[in-house]
């Protein structure tokens, strides 16, 4: 990544990340400041072990939201494949009906040019003629207007089929639809449930409690990518971004400080793969949805090759994603109640690398 694009998300994290900023390549995200023990004289002030116990609810309950989100995403990129699968079918039917109306017009009129000929076949006449000739010549049209007529009959007998099968294909993207529709309907309750759990465990809080709640979630983070990075591991990262990578980049850093929704794409809100789908749509590349579809369907990299552009997948569940920038930082849509922003790529369990554009 560029030194003006290292500059244009440094001050991005000015303004969007005040806890932590951005640092030069191999260095670590600058450390929170300690979180103050509670006053003797405030008895009712929540302990750090409290604080602590806190923290981790609440990220429990905010990866199960994740995970929800996940399942409530999936289903409806399914309904959608599905309704216009069934709008396919529906104007392949429209048109196999017109093409077996069409058939049978043609079969009535052959039928109607037997019956004016008095009802015999045309083998018939034939052999009634008393012309050799006429025999001869007579001969060859009756074999084409029975081949023509055996033609006739076969396709309207594979018209037939095929309007058959389009309806039972029909009828199942439509029980697929409903079973999605129920799935989806199941997936937002998760979600719906676990957020207002986790929104109630955070306004039982002072504000001078959610500072402090804030200051250990950035403690936690920072301890993670400092050891992280105190692996080694960006002497080994300097994969150049693609093209492609690098519109990716331009995307994601100009939706710093939108809002988090979950099942969102932009362009106000976003959730997790909601930024990075988006992110990439916008690079020319159209990839999964969901995050886990993101691991399963995308190509793999070590996380030595990454660059900038890759997904980094994280949890072992597969249940959020960010987009690697460089310099040993992400963006990314965080949770509920927070922005997208810039955080180390280490402050968070990571599950591997996908690279959209291998």
């Amino acid at each position: 990544m560029g030194s003006g694009k290292h500059g244009l998300i440094a001050a991005a994290v000015t303004v969007v990340c005040a806890v932590t900023v951005l640092a030069a390549p191999g260095t670590a995200f600058a450390a929170p400041s300690p979180t103050p023990s509670p006053s003797a004289s405030s008895p009712t002030t929540v302990s750090n072990a409290d604080l602590e116990a806190v923290r981790k609810k609440l990220e429990k309950l905010y990866h199960a939201a994740a995970v929800a989100t996940d399942e409530y995403n999936a289903a409806e990129e399914a309904a959608e494949k599905q309704s216009a699968e069934i709008v396919a079918l529906a104007k392949k039917i429209v048109e196999g009906q017109e093409k077996l109306a069409e058939l049978k017009k043609r079969a009535g009129a052959a039928a109607a040019a037997q019956y004016r000929s008095g009802g015999l076949p045309d083998e018939a006449h034939l052999l009634l003629s008393d012309d050799p000739q006429a025999f001869l010549d007579g001969t060859g049209r009756v074999l084409q207007g029975q081949r023509a007529t055996k033609g006739l009959l076969a396709e309207m007998t594979r018209t037939q089929q095929d309007l058959e099968q389009y309806a039972k294909d029909a009828s199942a993207q439509w029980q697929k639809l409903e079973t999605g529709r129920k799935a989806k309907a199941t997936a937002k309750k998760k979600i719906k449930k676990q957020i207002a759990a986790a929104e109630k465990v955070e306004s039982q809080l002072e504000e001078e409690e959610k500072e402090r709640l804030a200051k250990l979630e950035a403690q936690v983070a920072h301890k993670a990518q400092t050891a992280w990075l105190d692996s080694g591991i960006l002497k080994d990262i300097q994969g150049k971004a693609s093209e492609q990578g690098r519109k990716a980049v331009e995307y994601a850093t100009a939706q710093l400080g939108k809002p988090y929704e979950w099942g969102a794409e932009g362009p106000k809100t976003y959730d997790c793969s909601g930024l990075t789908s988006q992110a990439w749509a916008s690079a020319g590349s159209g990839i999964p949805r969901t995050s886990q579809e993101q691991w399963k369907q995308l190509k793999r990299i070590d996380i030595e090759d990454m660059r900038p552009g890759d997904l980094i997948i994280y949890n072992a569940d597969a249940s959020h994603v960010a987009l690697y920038v460089g310099d040993g930082a992400i963006i990314h849509a965080p949770r509920p109640g927070r922005t997208v922003t810039v955080a180390g790529a280490g402050s968070m369990p990571i599950l591997g690398v996908v690279r959209p554009d291998a």
